[in-house]
């Protein structure tokens, strides 16, 4: 199947997602989303037992691509909804993925390129890879990867990364818990599939049941969290500090806040 924003190749029962916009940072588009859900679901469907994903280049996925971000500004309240809504989506479709999903972050992960990177079972990061929720910084709001991010390393680290907006390093993130590994560049690629073949040696019907049922613990709180995230995330966009943040960050100067 033919995708524009990345490839994937199967091998012994192990895909390989590639985020492939190298030139772009591998940064988040629309049709990154949709070709992204798509794959997933066509690997979820798929024999194949463990899905690897990374990044082409020098990034693993560096948050929103700046043609999207400069459309941002001039949507309304309605079309920021379901802009939010796909963002769930896809965010719930990596968490709820009922196969082992590993992310090998060969680069800097950043905004949703982190919530994508941590999502993931197994986080996997090279000593190259930098991490951070950088939306406070234009005026935005971490809203919906914070429902999970709670969950993963607890408030004070969750308030740490989301209200300074700081970028901390592949080290910082496995001793707060964001991430499992950290491995040198050459080795990153062959740890992934050396963990993909421990895992394929496990029961895929206790895999995918250990999966669900941890899953369910939190379902009931995690849906209406991801609700109020979702509104709130498209109200932020609605206000002026937002159109000053995007815009600021478009034309390269700091920002001079209204609010």
């Amino acid at each position: 199947m033919p995708y524009q924003t990345l490839t994937v190749s199967e091998d012994h029962r192990v895909a390989v997602i590639t985020f492939n916009r190298p030139e772009k940072r591998n940064a988040i588009s629309m049709s990154l989303i949709g070709e992204l859900m798509e794959a997933l679901d066509h690997l979820a469907k798929s024999d194949v037992r463990v899905v690897i994903i990374t990044g082409a280049g020098k990034s693993f996925c560096a948050g929103m691509d700046l043609e999207e971000l400069k459309s941002l500004t001039g949507r309304s309240r309605e079309e920021s909804q379901r802009d939010s809504e796909t963002m769930a989506r896809l965010f719930r479709g990596v968490y709820d993925f009922p196969k082992p999903l590993i992310a090998a972050v060969n680069g800097s992960a950043i905004a949703g390129g982190c919530g994508i990177a941590t999502l993931c079972d197994f986080t996997l990061a090279s000593t190259e890879a930098k991490f951070g929720y950088t939306e406070v910084r234009i005026g935005f709001l971490p809203a919906i990867v914070s429902t999970f991010l709670l969950r993963q390393i607890g408030e004070k680290h969750a308030r740490d990364l989301l209200m300074t907006g700081r970028i901390i390093s592949a080290e910082e993130a496995a001793r707060i818990g964001l991430i499992n590994e950290v491995l040198s560049p050459e080795r990153l690629i062959p740890r992934a599939h050396e963990l993909a073949a421990e895992l394929i040696e496990n029961s895929p019907a206790s895999l995918a049941a250990t999966k669900q049922l941890l899953n369910s613990f939190a379902v009931d709180d995690l849906n209406a969290d991801i609700q109020a995230a979702v509104d709130a995330n498209a109200d932020i966009r609605t206000t002026a500090d937002f159109r000053e943040g995007v815009t600021s960050f478009l034309e390269k100067r700091k920002p001079v806040w209204k609010s």
